[in-house]
């Protein structure tokens, strides 16, 4: 048996409506791609879906039409993929790595409070793995301190808060489509916003700053999403709600089969929230028979694909550590480090295959 950690749902209706568009030969920014912004916006209820390249450049786009650059300080959380601190850097500005909350491996209030100085410009709260970050309190900071908050929903696609969307709470929102997505466009990413004059900058920045054909006013570049994308893009979110459902349903059927296992903790959600289990993560305790990495080649050696998301905080990478950040900040982040373990959850798992991973897992703890 071989279970991958994470395969993408491709079915004949994606397939199809991407052939119609090369049929059509409008392959570029058009119709297509607006029909998927529209779509999108109504489906996360915001006024604004801006289609772009991936979401790198959706988060790099969002600073930039907030204007933050030299001087500037993004506050970010220090247990997250690279990107998101990395489009701070690509603008200028520094980012400033806050710690987690262990519960939900999300940006800690918290420590965002202890970061802040007058040269804070904005917070970047990242969904991680699916999970909402504490928008409530991150937003009431913001208020406080006159910031933005930025929400990175990257890997939460349809997760809520008391029944509102991600991606509806904040200033604006960035969403990657990459192929590892709860849903995909192969690459892609989307903005968005209800705020005018932040969806009028990102228009013209994503498109060479032309406010009309060949009358450039502002200095952008050619970040826009392709038709092929858009069509994909479309016909996976019809089906978004059903594949996260099923992620809930094998998550859940993962933690009722799992909680007995005393050597692991099982991930955890918190009241009013809706978990799209991007990944399902577990923590492998120190006194685990096998430890964290041993349990990992275990499960390979079985057919079970794992991955660790992620095994080094952003602050001790050696970009970041070339720069000058110490190795010592953000210890809740440097533990869960050596401890998490992301276990497949996806769609397209089968109850062969999802008992066969708890049956492993119980046999190797």
């Amino acid at each position: 048996m071989k279970i991958r950690i994470v395969e993408p749902v491709i079915e004949d209706d994606d397939i199809n409506n991407v052939v119609e568009v090369l049929k059509s030969k409008w392959l570029v920014h058009g119709p297509v791609v607006e029909e998927f912004e529209r779509k999108f916006a109504d489906y996360i209820g915001v006024k604004h879906a801006l289609a772009v390249m991936n979401g790198t450049v959706a988060l790099y786009l969002i600073l930039s039409a907030l204007d933050i650059g030299q001087g500037d300080e993004v506050i970010v959380p220090d247990f997250t993929f690279i990107a998101t601190a990395n489009t701070v850097l690509m603008r200028g500005a520094k980012p400033v790595f806050a710690d987690i909350e262990l519960e939900t491996y999300n940006i800690d209030p918290d420590d965002v409070l202890e970061k802040i100085t007058n040269k804070t410009k904005a917070i970047i709260a990242v969904h991680l793995y699916g999970h909402p970050a504490n928008m409530k309190d991150l937003l009431e900071i913001a208020e406080d301190y006159k910031l933005y908050v930025i929400e990175d929903a990257a890997q939460a696609h349809g997760a809520e808060i008391h029944g509102v969307k991600v991606g509806s709470i904040g200033h604006a929102a960035a969403f990657s489509f990459y192929a590892t997505k709860n849903m995909t466009t192969g690459e892609g990413g989307m903005i968005t916003t209800n705020t005018e004059w932040i969806a009028s900058k990102i228009k013209l920045l994503r498109d060479h700053g032309q406010e009309a054909k060949y009358y450039h006013v502002t200095l952008g570049g050619n970040y826009r999403m392709t038709a092929m994308q858009a069509a994909l893009g479309i016909s996976q979110l019809k089906k978004l709600d059903k594949l996260n459902n099923a992620r809930i349903r094998n998550a859940e059927y993962l933690i009722s089969n799992l909680r007995d296992v005393t050597s692991i903790k099982l991930p955890k959600v918190k009241p009013g929230y809706k978990h799209v289990w991007h990944q399902f993560v577990i923590w492998v305790k120190d006194e685990h028979p096998l430890g964290r990495d041993k349990l990992a080649e275990e499960l390979h050696r079985r057919g079970i694909q794992t991955a660790i998301h992620y095994p080094r905080p952003v602050h001790l990478q050696p970009l970041y550590r070339a720069l000058g950040y110490p190795s010592n900040i953000c210890p809740r982040s440097i533990e869960a480090s050596k401890h998490v373990l992301s276990i497949p959850v996806h769609p397209l798992l089968t109850q062969r295959e999802l008992d066969y991973i708890i049956e492993t897992i119980r046999e190797l703890s």
